[in-house]
């Protein structure tokens, strides 16, 4: 079983767009993902503002990699040092609990992402 930040079963982050470092809704990790794409979040306009300036555009359409750009309310896998980043910028967007990655505890307090809670 994985397991999320609550110490339960990981659920699916999101289908629609499809995210998760491969691509299967969950935000889980693996070799090759330098990233830890483990926080899911519901991306709010502050924070795709702030991604793009910290140099990862997220709401811009890629079709080339099949990535339909992000929009305000949409959830997404992210790197958890981007969302530690955003955080401390006071532009962290809310997080799904129950759709994040156990590991992320290893950055972030769990009383600090309840405290985010979507």
């Amino acid at each position: 079983m994985i397991t999320n930040v609550l110490g339960s079963e990981l659920k699916s982050c999101c289908n629609a767009p499809l995210t998760g470092y491969f691509r299967d809704g969950y935000c889980r990790t693996g070799h090759g993902d330098h990233g830890l794409h483990t926080v899911c979040a519901m991306v709010t306009d502050d924070f795709l503002k702030f991604s793009k300036t910290a140099g990862n555009d997220l709401s811009t359409p890629r079709p080339e990699f099949d990535f339909p750009g992000l929009k305000d309310g949409d959830k997404w896998c992210l790197c958890v040092t981007r969302w530690t980043e955003a955080l401390a910028a006071g532009k962290a967007p809310p997080v799904v609990l129950e759709a994040s990655h156990l590991s992320v505890l290893e950055y972030v307090d769990l009383d600090v992402l309840k405290a985010h809670e979507a």
